[in-house]
């Protein structure tokens, strides 16, 4: 289980560009300007190219540990350019618009900005993790 925030960009020009720049204010915004950023190719079926977003672990600074796998990395978000077939379908002239399209978690984001370390500790109502102030 976990909750959402969709966001979508519609306009006349818009690149892959914008998209990245998007992210990037975006992650910084909330995680700190500090925060490194990693894209990854991915497919979601609505977007074309797709991009997954990493976002440096909150635990480990990027080093490798038990949360993020030994990665140095955690998955924070999906995004991509709107297929054309997409705005097609929804009524815009994808001749003359582009759109791009992210969803992110909001436990993530908990749980990269408060340093917790697994994110099940948001729904199991322990008070002693409540206790702790985190949130």
């Amino acid at each position: 289980m976990f909750h959402q925030v969709e966001g979508l960009c519609v306009a006349e020009g818009l690149s892959l560009a914008d998209l990245k720049g998007t992210l990037e204010v975006l992650v910084r915004s909330l995680l700190g300007p500090d925060r490194a950023l990693r894209l990854r190719p991915h497919h979601f079926p609505f977007t074309e190219p797709s991009l997954e977003v990493d976002a440096s672990c909150m635990v480990c600074s990027g080093q490798g540990c038990k949360t993020c796998r030994f990665s140095g990395w955690i998955e924070l978000l999906g995004s991509g350019m709107v297929h054309p077939a997409v705005l097609e379908n929804a009524g815009v002239d994808s001749t003359l618009y582009r759109g791009f399209a992210l969803g992110i978690g909001v436990e993530r984001i908990a749980q990269l900005s408060f340093g917790i370390d697994d994110g099940r500790a948001l729904y199991e109502n322990d008070l002693r993790f409540l206790a702790q102030g985190a949130l």
